[in-house]
């Protein structure tokens, strides 16, 4: 890890420097964890004060935000375009990945003879590839996948370690499926007898689209009959449960921990937030924002924002919310009142007394 200077990181960059241009860096790290020596940045002036609170030696922040920077920063600054962008290129320089061997199929791997690779397939050792599968080209497979019989994996597509793709999976291009993902389970789909529980027909199989993340851990039920679809630009993050028979839409974002139930259709532009529940046989409409823990147990129609459990309009969730949190001084308006017309009661029953012994 060769230090550089601010010059340096500017060429590199292609940023403007604002600043000593013979200042050394050592390193690069967000403000948190900047350490004297390193650069940092800043996506927003808010940031600034914390940046000159930091130890970092100068900091890497967007062209729109110069004029503040030039009145609220006191350290060197690189200006570029798009801070986070720059940072990235910055942070590549100081943490060059370690160059592991590379092996077109290698000897410890199996490869079924009738599976057809295409050009530039790397596959690790301890991968399994099994009959009739189809990889496209330039895919890498990492050690521990198992791509079962009749698999189909697009071009520029990376499989990371242990991933398991049942029968008949088929993968778009430029998939990145990470480590421990399972594609094509068997549906949680079972028919309740005096006897138990027997599994339904399990004959289906999971569709990718082009463009489809899949995060650790995350698993994608086979159709019944036909396809469980993921639709193209979809992000699916780590322990994420879709089940079986689902459709969902193009360019979803499906954060952690979010459980879909079977037969459920999303539109495109669908973000779900972590932990987010839906009921089965649904459907969400497309630029639907379902919010963290939402429980979501009827349909919604496009372009709307639902938070809580069970799921309502964002509006009327907060109105709900801040009724709740006026519950004690409501409870003990309602005592003080309930009190107040006691007293009226008796007040009357005194006077209706004395009006009664007066008649008398």
């Amino acid at each position: 890890m060769k230090p550089i200077t601010l010059q340096e990181i500017a060429l590199l960059t292609g940023g403007e420097l604002i600043g000593d241009p013979s200042v050394v860096v050592c390193n690069a790290d967000i403000i948190r964890d900047s350490e004297p020596g390193f650069l940092t940045f800043a996506e927003k002036p808010e940031y600034f004060e914390q940046v000159m609170d930091s130890p970092a030696a100068a900091v890497l922040i967007s062209s729109r935000y110069l004029e503040i920077a030039r009145e609220e920063l006191k350290k060197p600054f690189v200006v570029v375009e798009d801070a986070a962008a720059g940072f990235s290129t910055v942070v590549s320089y100081f943490r060059t990945p370690i160059q592991t061997p590379v092996y077109e199929v290698s000897s410890a791997a199996f490869v079924d003879p009738t599976a057809k690779l295409g050009k530039g397939v790397t596959v690790d050792q301890g991968a399994v590839v099994g009959a009739q599968v189809v990889i496209g080209d330039h895919c890498r497979i990492h050690s521990g996948v198992k791509l079962s019989d009749g698999c189909q994996i697009g071009d520029e597509t990376e499989i990371f370690s242990n991933a398991t793709l049942y029968e008949n999976t088929i993968v778009g291009k430029r998939c990145l499926l990470h480590a421990n993902c399972v594609l094509g389970a068997f549906g949680f789909g079972y028919k309740s007898t005096g006897e138990g529980h027997q599994l339904s027909v399990q004959l289906g199989y999971v569709e990718l689209g082009d463009d489809v993340d899949i995060g650790a851990g995350a698993t994608i039920d086979r159709g019944t009959y036909g396809a469980t679809r993921i639709g193209a630009g979809t992000k699916i993050d780590n322990l994420v449960q879709i089940g079986h028979n689902c459709r969902i839409g193009k360019r979803n974002l499906i954060c952690a921990l979010v459980g879909i139930a079977g037969s459920c259709t999303t539109g495109d532009d669908v973000v779900m937030a972590g932990q987010v529940g839906i009921g089965d046989h649904l459907n969400i409409g497309d630029k639907v924002i379902l919010g963290a823990k939402a429980g979501v147990m009827a349909d919604i129609e496009e372009n709307q924002v639902f938070v809580g459990i069970p799921a309502t309009p964002a509006k009327l969730q907060m109105q709900i919310i801040a009724s709740k949190h006026r519950l004690p001084e409501m409870r003990k308006r309602i005592n003080r009142l309930e009190k107040e017309l006691d007293s009226l009661r008796a007040s009357i029953d005194c006077t209706d007394n004395d009006n009664e012994m007066n008649a008398a």
